[in-house]
């Protein structure tokens, strides 16, 4: 039905009037919480954006992620919001991509990442993801350091402090796992706690 989305294209001509700047040339382009949401990543005018080092489609109804070729300056890719099930798409931007976030969606694997091995930044609270061993999948990213994982079942029944250190015994090269800094303490007090088992959790496979 007319009316029942807004298409990239229209958010485009909206974000172009407001900002008096030609989207081509912009290196960062946010189009989010359009009204009504965006459905569907469209590849030929998202691809135009040949500049774009950051481009945001959050507090959408996005449903899939789409190979962007065009996209070689991309380094934040923001879909936090949406209606995603599964990470795709980022084939063409892997060797520049820094940041992805990815929040509040509907995804389960972390699959698809090995691509992105300039990835520091991986924000997937709030998704599906229940089994530890999805976690396990980033050992592949050379510079992950900063994660999000709160709001996923993997934590159901387990206590922040042990979530994250359940995280942190699985990628020990983490610098900052559900907004707290790794320091040197935290890490001194995993070994710790391995040596005693005094927390059962980290003996969970």
């Amino acid at each position: 039905m007319a009316g029942k989305s807004t298409s990239c294209s229209k958010a485009i001509q909206l974000w172009e009037e407001k900002n008096q700047q030609n989207p081509t040339e912009a290196e960062v382009i946010k189009l989010i919480f359009q009204i009504p949401p965006i459905e569907k990543m469209d590849a030929p005018i998202l691809n135009t954006l040949v500049k774009c080092k950051h481009l945001s489609l959050s507090s959408n109804s996005v449903d899939k992620m789409i190979n962007l070729p065009n996209l070689r300056n991309l380094e934040i890719l923001s879909l936090s919001r949406n209606n995603i099930k599964k990470i795709s798409g980022l084939e063409e931007v892997g060797q520049t991509l820094r940041e992805l976030w990815l929040s509040y969606n509907l995804i389960e694997k972390l699959d698809n990442l090995q691509q992105c091995q300039k990835l520091t930044t991986l924000y997937i609270s709030n998704n599906k993801i229940k089994n530890w061993e999805e976690i396990d999948k980033l050992k592949e990213l050379a510079e992950i350091g900063n994660v999000l994982f709160v709001g996923n079942p993997i934590y159901d029944g387990v206590n922040r402090d042990d979530a994250k250190y359940l995280v942190l015994k699985r990628l020990p090269m983490l610098k900052n796992v559900d907004g707290t800094i790794i320091n040197e303490t935290i890490r001194e007090k995993i070994r710790e706690m391995e040596a005693t088992q005094e927390s059962p959790i980290l003996t969970k496979k």
